[in-house]
């Protein structure tokens, strides 16, 4: 048996556990950067984890002089500083890991010059994050105090909400904030959440103490009923994929932007209409004027393009310069070209245009761009009668009534009663949109709206829970 355990074919075989160890604390870095953890049981999580690290500690003990431990053995304490930073205080999951990282590189079977280098090197890159992170946290990361009033799920299960009071010096605010429910990583000790995926859909200010949630079921088709008969304005954006999975192709997305009053008269337009004007609106005369040719096949390039614009896409002397071939630089400054030198007036832009009219989409297109058939609508009703005035706040509201009961003609009561109070605002990052109806307001004390629609955040890809980007935002959460 001991020349079992003595054989190197045996050592080198055993060393693979180091790697599944090393995967182990990879994993975990990887979750620190990406998720907000929440342990359950603490004591348990630090005792399993213990005798997890006491195990791999053993394993890699043995097998020290393989190069497979060695190399495992360089990696752990690197990778373990984001989960010191980033989870720092949950020291039952942190120190096991951290002292199988100490011993294995002081022990292991490399020489003692390049274990001080490195062991040297690693502790300076402590130091220096603490110090950047705290710096970081302390002078560019806002502190306020923030009180949860309410949370739940949809009911689907898709969702989940939160409704939170921030005290601050302009009476504080009060916002309800919604993230899928569905990304995140969960075991029998702690629960992983996504980072940066919570939107806030409704903001009021002053705060109030007291909000109803409830939420229904609405279809696909009722939703995009109730916009469009809203306006026939609302646009959506859509990325170049879905576009093109709509038959649309670049040359007829290709759009004339910031056109000056005297482009616009060249166009037959006034000065008060508004762009962008697609380029498959002009006719030959106003390409011509644009400096703008059309081949055959529908594709536009620049008419008679410089030797500069040549030069910066890379082109040959007598290319076309088509402007889905063109290079984002060459395509700057052939738009930064389009000045007026004395005013520094814009004369035109030409770009792309990533969106498309809500009232063009078929349902069919719609199921195509991911908007489920039906889903979850969340409505509030804000009891604005839970915030108190003060004494010359309740001065103001008295002098603006007299005042408003002076101005106010006959008959205008009933329009009146629709408008919002003072300070809210609607944060649902929805499809731009004209004369959206007003909240509805049950009596003098309650507004009702609808804050969340399942529809707007799957079309405008609120939660790409796939993606996954280094940030600054990341470390403040």
């Amino acid at each position: 048996m001991k020349s079992f355990f003595a054989n190197v074919w045996t050592k080198r075989a055993v060393s693979v556990l180091s790697v599944v160890y090393t995967y182990f604390v990879f994993r975990l870095c990887y979750l620190s950067i990406f998720y907000n953890i929440t342990v359950h049981e603490r004591t348990s999580l630090c005792l399993a984890l213990s005798g997890l690290s006491l195990a791999a500690l053993i394993i890699m003990l043995y097998t020290r002089k393989q190069i497979i431990t060695r190399i495992c053995s360089f990696l752990i304490l690197p990778m373990m500083l984001p989960v010191v930073l980033l989870y720092f205080g949950e020291w039952g999951m942190i120190i096991p890991i951290i002292v199988v990282g100490i011993v294995i590189l002081l022990l292991s079977g490399a020489g003692e010059g390049i274990k001080t280098a490195l062991a040297t090197m690693i502790l300076l890159g402590y130091i220096f994050a603490a110090l950047g992170y705290f710096m970081f946290t302390s002078f560019f990361v806002a502190s306020t105090q923030e009180e949860e009033i309410g949370s739940g799920v949809s009911p689907s299960g898709d969702y989940r909400y939160r409704i939170v009071n921030t005290v601050d010096s302009s009476d504080g605010c009060t916002s309800i904030y919604v993230e899928p429910n569905t990304a995140d990583i969960k075991n029998a000790f702690a629960t992983f959440r996504l980072k940066n995926l919570e939107r806030a859909v409704y903001t009021t200010r002053p705060s109030v103490e007291k909000i109803d949630v409830s939420w229904e079921t609405q279809t696909r088709q009722d939703i995009t009923k109730y916009y469009n008969s809203i306006s026939d304005r609302i646009e959506v954006t859509l990325t170049d994929e879905e576009l093109k999975d709509l038959g649309y192709t670049y040359d007829n997305k290709l759009m004339l932007t910031n056109l000056s009053a005297s482009r616009k008269f060249a166009l037959n337009k006034t000065a008060s209409d508004v762009d962008p004007v697609p380029v498959d609106q002009l006719n030959q005369e106003q390409l011509d004027f644009f400096g703008i040719a059309k081949d055959a096949e529908g594709r536009y390039y620049v008419k008679d393009p410089s030797p500069e614009l040549i030069k910066k896409n890379g082109s040959e002397p007598g290319d076309r310069l088509y402007f889905n071939e063109m290079k984002s630089r060459a395509l700057k400054y052939f738009n930064n070209r389009n000045v007026d030198p004395p005013t520094g007036i814009t004369y035109f832009n030409v770009q792309k245009s990533h969106t498309v009219m809500l009232n063009t989409l078929t349902d069919e297109q719609l199921a195509k761009l991911g908007v489920s058939d039906k889903g979850d609508v969340m409505t509030v009703v804000i009891h604005t009668d839970s915030h108190k005035p003060s004494d010359e706040e309740e001065e103001e509201q008295q002098s603006e009534e007299e005042a408003s009961e002076e101005e106010t003609p006959e008959g205008a009561e009933e329009n009146s009663e629709q408008e919002q109070p003072e300070g809210e605002e609607n944060t649902e990052a929805e499809p731009e949109k004209k004369d959206e109806k007003p909240a509805e307001k049950q009596d003098d004390t309650t507004v009702k709206k609808v804050v969340f629609r399942y529809y707007v955040a799957e079309l405008e890809d609120y939660y790409n829970v796939d993606s996954r980007k280094l940030s600054i935002e990341l470390l403040n959460s």
